[in-house]
């Protein structure tokens, strides 16, 4: 389908036609932050942020929850036990490139063999709504050089450009076309909103500069050459191993299960939880042994998993250079100085 145009003043009715069909979660203001939330009213719908800058955490969390229970089990029978999968049928409006981009890599992780039932199930059941965005909206992001500041091929229903009245839509899946005829409140795009969008599109690639001294496909080969570099030793000097660079990381999907019991055992719920490799228990075994006991090597393994680890393993993104966790890391540990930081390093060393 070639590209559509819907008049903002059509927005509300189109958010309405969603939430006919299903659940709509889509950006709001949180104070001076933003979040993803659910959409369940007409006042919900004049709330949404469609011009926000970034969400504290990604969307992911509605496909691969914070906690999500698996399993619901009762007395000593194993045949009592009964899977519980969530899927209802959702639409994620407002998605920035970079976190579709993210979404993608989870996909290609969680389709690895063996696959996972509870995320595919759920990743088929949303549709994701994108937005584009023309600048970096602070010092932390690098979105150019990771190629995130467009959304990947496939993997989305619609992607809106905002042209000030109205917006410039691109569609990227069968049932992202079906959204377009079935609401009936999209026209085709004229010649007036192409140069638009090329106008749009100019200033987008002014705006992204490149912010690491090389080219990342170098990067894995770059991180091997630093493993027992002083870097880390000197970062981890400063983290407080306390988690929240992977809480808030769009690529991170490491989990826990654990059984929670009825107070009399009778039954209970098998549940999954995010993990963070950065806290000290996740690499320990039976027995107490901790195969990454130090913060050095947490933190160095983080990276690792940014740069090189998630590209071999799923051929996706491990980093899509949002920034989030540089943001919000209370020690001040920056992933794109760490980068560049390497580079530096690696040139002195040759």
């Amino acid at each position: 389908m070639l590209p559509q145009v819907l008049p903002k003043d059509k927005f509300e009715k189109f958010v309405g036609f969603l939430m006919a069909e299903r659940r709509v979660v889509a950006p709001v203001a949180k104070g001076s932050q933003y979040a993803f939330a659910d959409i369940e009213s007409r006042e919900d719908i004049g709330g949404i942020r469609m011009d926000y800058e970034i969400t504290i955490l990604p969307p992911k969390k509605y496909v691969h929850p914070q906690y999500e229970p698996l399993l619901e089990f009762g007395g000593r029978n194993p045949a009592t036990g009964k899977a519980t999968i969530d899927a209802r049928p959702m639409v994620m409006l407002g998605v920035h490139p970079y976190d579709l981009h993210g979404i993608a890599t989870l996909d290609a992780a969680f389709s690895m063999d063996p696959s996972d039932p509870y995320y595919l199930r759920r990743r088929k059941a949303a549709m994701l709504v994108g937005v584009n965005i023309q600048a970096y909206v602070n010092e932390f992001q690098f979105m150019a050089d990771m190629g995130t500041t467009e959304p990947p091929t496939g993997g989305f229903e619609l992607f809106l450009t905002d042209l000030g009245d109205r917006y410039f839509v691109e569609t990227g899946s069968a049932e992202g076309e079906s959204l377009v005829t079935r609401s009936r409140l999209f026209a085709p795009a004229r010649p007036e909103d192409f140069k638009a969008k090329k106008e749009y599109d100019a200033k987008k690639a002014a705006n992204f500069a490149k912010r690491l001294p090389y080219d990342t496909r170098y990067l894995p080969e770059l991180l091997a050459g630093s493993y027992d570099s002083l870097l880390w030793e000197a970062q981890a000097r400063r983290c407080f191993s306390c988690g929240t660079c992977t809480n808030v990381c769009p690529t991170c999907y490491c989990f826990d299960v654990q059984d929670k019991l009825e107070m009399d055992a009778s039954g209970g719920v098998r549940r999954r939880m995010w993990d963070s490799c950065q806290l000290k228990t996740f690499a320990e075994v039976a027995g107490g042994e901790n195969f990454r006991e130090h913060r050095l090597s947490r933190l160095r393994h983080r990276i690792f998993r940014k740069g090189q680890f998630i590209m071999e393993r799923t051929g996706r993104l491990g980093c899509v250079g949002c920034g989030r966790c540089s943001k919000h890391c209370v020690a001040n540990i920056s992933i794109l100085e760490a980068f560049q930081q390497i580079a530096d390093q690696a040139r002195i060393e040759a």
